[in-house]
């Protein structure tokens, strides 16, 4: 078979227009490496691809063909038959009642033909929330000051923070992603570079909250940790190690001399998350025993195997695994105190929480979903205005073929620990379900391929999860978007992301309040952009020039651009141009959340990140000019509250 027929049957478009307008064609070696790095996908007879089931009203699946008749179809779940039946017709009208998961569809004519299809019943939407509209607070986590954190924003600070969106008038706190990273290279600090997007990083651990630490067990900690607080950068290498030996003395203590309770809680944590969370436990010892990445290990080790973990598990290395599936356990305490905290202060949200487009190739979610996660494949986009040489994301992501083969299961597990103690969540580059670009690694960004992905599973997945863990999901839908696309995620239930500096019209006016969408979370910048006050001075601008990056704009093209949201406030009875005019625009907005960012709130000029940059800029590092206890004071509070006053209104408040 021909690289082009090989091309079709996996879904790997080789040639497109790029948003330069210029068609781009992938080299054939390029394209032949993408081909050898997906796994087999399956090509259906009688279905058109994975069946979705969204249970309501009368559910029916339209077939390519029944072959000879009837066809006899037969729904198989976790341990027993689900449903069972037969249709003459090329279409099955499925029964009411089916129990909304992740099952295997079996498919068999009258003259025994069959297939075996992934199936995902659920329900119509996705959770929606129960309020009007409102808003968050969004902060880097990390970043936080506090007189008493150890050099970093903890899960304590956050309950700080959460107070402090309570008396500013917000509905919840927005967070960089908490993914587990890497605890051995501390100062590779992106949240959006994860060893894993099923758990959480240990380094946002209030140690001394943890019932077994205290101060004796690490004598020179409160002095480490003060010292650790001073200066304008999170000291990541220096924390980490004062971190983990006080981590490790809360475990043997908690060995030693924990209570029952205690005891019974650490197990039930245990099992809710098996499988996976002894394997990666496993997967940790193992990453420290051996050097370089897992498929240069002992064959032995190079895939997960269950009977291999549980010797691992029972033998010498016990308290080493332990001691990882503790610390999880720990962070996973501390971050649901959190949520039960918003809760109890009554925020309609909560937590919102960011999650990765994908993961290191080297970590563990790549060890353990090797058929279901390409490592040879980068995630990334194609050439741009912005971009003209394209870009690679050093990500590996999902891939169809994988996915399907296991009904979507490790999809679904990711979005399950994601929205676990969310009452929304953001997925990073959303464009990704439908399609992603990918990248052959040794080959630059400019000759990748767009792959297909099942894009109505992964939306049923998504749908699934989401109401099972009431948790509101927004889709970052930024860049060039199919056609369609939208209307897709928005009749599933998934809401748009909006950013204001982007929603400009092609002469550079901005957007009107009638265009935002209801369903939809809207902003003034994310962490990838300029904050207010650099994007009003130019330092932006001036930063990027200084780096040698194009910054994709002049000083006219800025100038313009103030004078256009200038116009577009007074459009609206606005007269100043301040922050908190700003605000008070989005907040008329129909759309159902407005993010606000600590940073424009508190004046600060730099980013949190400047992409394309690495150690040139202080990329997820830079803290908060003001400690937390004090950031209140900071605050025009009857501006901001001014501001968001249809956002109170809205409901009573």
């Amino acid at each position: 078979m021909d690289l082009l027929a090989q091309a079709r049957i996996k879904g790997v478009q080789s040639e497109f227009i790029d948003a330069l307008g210029k068609l781009r064609v992938t080299d054939p070696v390029a394209l032949k490496s993408i081909l050898d790095a997906l796994p087999e996908k399956r090509v259906y007879r009688f279905v058109a691809g994975p069946v979705v089931v969204r249970a309501l009203g009368n559910p029916r699946t339209e077939l390519a063909t029944i072959g000879t008749a009837p066809l006899r179809w037969k729904i198989i779940g976790k341990d027993s038959v689900i449903a069972q039946g037969e249709t003459r017709e090329p279409v099955i009208a499925w029964p009411a009642g089916l129990p909304p998961g992740y099952h295997r569809l079996t498919l068999t004519d009258a003259e025994g033909v069959s297939e075996d299809v992934p199936m995902i019943v659920a329900p119509e939407r996705a959770f929606g929330g129960d309020f009007d509209r409102g808003w968050l607070l969004a902060v880097q986590l990390y970043s936080v000051r506090s007189n008493r954190n150890w050099g970093i924003g903890d899960f304590t600070d956050l309950a700080g923070l959460l107070r402090l969106a309570k008396q500013l008038g917000a509905d919840g706190v927005g967070l960089n992603p908490l993914h587990v990273l890497f605890d051995d290279h501390p100062s590779d600090c992106s949240p959006y570079s994860p060893n894993s997007r099923l758990f959480l990083n240990p380094l946002y651990i209030d140690v001394e909250a943890i019932p077994e630490f205290s101060a004796d067990l690490v004598p020179d900690a409160a002095a480490t940790a003060a010292r650790l607080r001073q200066g304008d950068r999170v000291p990541y290498a220096a924390m980490a190690a004062l971190k983990w030996p006080a981590l490790r003395a809360a475990f043997n203590s908690f060995v030693t001399s924990a209570s029952a309770a205690r005891l019974k809680a650490f197990d039930a944590f245990r099992a809710e998350r098996a499988p996976l969370l002894s394997r990666f436990a496993c997967f940790e010892v193992l990453r420290h025993r051996f050097t370089g990445p897992w498929w240069d290990w002992p064959a032995e080790w190079q895939q997960p195997d269950e009977a291999k973990c549980a010797g691992l598990r029972n033998g010498p290395d016990k308290r080493e695994v332990e001691f990882v599936e503790f610390v999880q356990w720990t962070a996973d305490s501390q971050l649901r105190a959190a949520r039960e905290l918003a809760s109890q202060l009554g925020m309609r949200v909560g937590l919102y929480l960011d999650v990765a487009v994908g993961v290191q190739s080297n970590g563990f979610d790549a060890w353990n979903e090797q058929m279901a996660i390409s490592r040879h494949l980068a995630v990334g986009a194609p050439p741009d205005v912005l971009n003209t040489v394209g870009q690679d994301w050093g990500l590996a992501g999902f891939n169809a073929g994988g996915l399907e083969a296991q009904s979507f299961v490790p999809f679904a597990d990711m979005l399950a620990a994601s929205m676990r103690h969310a009452g929304a969540i953001r997925l990073d580059h959303v464009l990704g379900l439908k399609r992603l670009y990918l990248v052959p690694r040794g080959f630059k960004p400019d000759n990748g391929a767009y792959v297909q992905m099942p894009f109505e599973a992964l939306l049923g997945a998504v749908v699934r999860e989401s109401a099972a863990h009431k948790c509101i999901v927004i889709g970052e839908d930024l860049g060039t978007v199919p056609e369609g696309f939208r209307e897709t995620m928005q009749d599933f239930g998934i809401w748009s992301y909006l950013v204001m500096m982007f929603e400009r019209d092609d002469s550079g006016h901005f957007r009107n309040i009638d265009h935002y969408r209801p369903n939809a979370l809207v902003t003034l910048n994310t962490h990838d952009l300029c904050t207010y006050e650099g994007w009003r001075s130019f330092s932006d601008l001036k930063m990027k020039r200084s780096l040698g990056l194009d910054p994709g704009e002049d000083d006219q093209a800025r100038w313009d651009a103030l004078g256009a949201l200038d116009e577009i406030l007074r459009q609206n009875g606005i007269s100043a141009n301040d922050l908190y005019s700003v605000l008070a625009f989005l907040s008329r907005t129909p759309s159902r959340l407005l993010a606000v960012s600590l940073e424009d709130l508190l004046g600060v000029i730099d980013q949190p990140n400047i992409p394309g940059t690495i150690d040139e800029h202080p990329n997820w590092r830079q803290r908060l000019p003001v400690a937390l206890d004090q950031i209140a004071k900071k605050v025009d509070l009857a501006a901001l509250k001014a501001a968001t006053r249809e956002r109170s209104l809205a409901d009573g408040r």
